[in-house]
């Protein structure tokens, strides 16, 4: 069982990893040895991304596994097994063993029998990884073999330490890899500026986000060079919290900047990473709509659905009555072609969320970066 200390260590390695603004794998990658070090487990960690917006599962990474069984992704959606990523995402922690959720009779899960006494495995446990500010952005599954210990109340609590700053990394690494490499409308942008806030370089989707805020990379705007003089501070004070700043662009609307310093893989010389981003991009939304024709009311709700939200908190949210969520999702049904809430979430996913899956899948295999939310129409 590891001391204090070394958990603080060990948290402190994980807050590095994520403050550094690599792609999501190097970010995995990085990881895993600290997390293994720490709760010991069977070969490699199973790292997942989802969109916050529907809580579907946008990219899958695990060493020495290119791709994950379509039938493991299908159980998810389309008939829950025990310690599903959506029980733990609704647990009051964020955190399940397939131990306790079987009550201690593991044998009871189909993934039991499929995913795991196949490779060797006997205990799973699963981790959502939520930030501070609540958004879900992705869940990490470690596994052990038989004849080792049930997951301790020690492992558990440093993973529950641990889960805000991985879900702060898979945020940034699927910021970074939109960015580089944007194929949706709200994609973000991503400038990096020398030690005296020159522009060494940009991507193509930063343009429209600088000309929102009256800049562009020869006349950067004020907002942008302050989060990067805050960012290339962290460099010099050591401090792992990365810059960030709200703003509005001139038509009124809130872009959020996280300044994060890089280091010159040659020289050594300070740089610094801006990304810009929606403040709250919604593209489960968008995409419901131009796939099924909803109304925007129909969008709200099946977006909520697609959450996990249940009748009652679609209406507090949405401030209609129940009866009225479930005209909506009646009609939600007709429209897409389904006749219950688990059809559509699996109709959702495999037709634009699955193409992610294999997409970043792909892209891992070319040493590409990763990216998130739904595939484009």
């Amino acid at each position: 069982m590891a001391s204090g200390p070394r958990n603080t260590r060990a948290i402190d390695r994980l807050a590095d990893a994520a403050q550094r603004g690599d792609d999501l794998v190097t970010f995995w990658r990085t990881v895993a040895p600290t997390l293994g070090r720490v709760v010991p487990h069977f070969e490699t960690p199973c790292f997942f991304t989802v969109d916050p917006g529907s809580l579907l599962i946008t990219s899958h990474f695990q060493e020495g596994l290119p791709e994950i069984p379509a039938e493991w992704l299908a159980r998810e959606y389309t008939a829950p097994d025990y310690n599903s990523l959506a029980a733990v995402f609704a647990s009051p922690d964020g955190l399940g063993t397939l131990y306790d959720a079987t009550g201690g009779r593991p044998e009871l899960a189909t993934k039991y029998h499929e995913e795991m006494v196949p490779y060797g495995c006997e205990q799973e446990l699963v981790l959502a990884l939520r930030t501070r500010d609540e958004e879900l952005w992705g869940a990490v599954g470690l596994y052990r073999e038989p004849g080792q210990p049930l997951f301790s109340h020690a492992d558990k609590a440093f993973l529950r330490a641990a889960a805000p700053i991985l879900a702060e990394g898979a945020r940034r690494g699927l910021l970074y890899g939109e960015a580089v490499e944007p194929d949706l409308p709200d994609a973000p942008g991503a400038v990096v500026l020398t030690a005296d806030l020159r522009v060494a370089s940009y991507t193509d989707s930063a343009l429209p986000l600088l000309a929102a805020l009256g800049g562009s990379p020869a006349d950067l705007p004020a907002a942008l060079t302050a989060v990067a003089g805050a960012g290339l501070a962290a460099t010099e004070h050591e401090d792992r919290t990365e810059a960030q700043a709200r703003t509005r662009t001139l038509g009124g609307e809130w872009l959020v900047l996280h300044a994060s310093p890089l280091m010159d893989g040659n020289g050594g010389d300070r740089r610094v990473l801006v990304i810009l981003e929606q403040a709250q991009p919604s593209r489960v939304a968008p995409l419901l709509m131009s796939a099924y024709q909803l109304t925007p009311r129909e969008r709200d709700v099946a977006a909520l659905a697609l959450a996990g939200h249940s009748t009652s908190e679609c209406a507090a949210r949405l401030s209609i009555a129940e009866y009225t969520v479930q005209q909506h999702l009646q009609r939600i049904f007709d429209k897409t072609g389904v006749r219950s809430r688990r059809e559509l979430t699996s109709r959702v996913f495999g037709s634009h969320y699955e193409p992610r899956v294999r997409d970043n899948e792909a892209r891992t295999e070319d040493e590409r970066s990763a990216r998130g939310g739904p595939m484009p129409a």
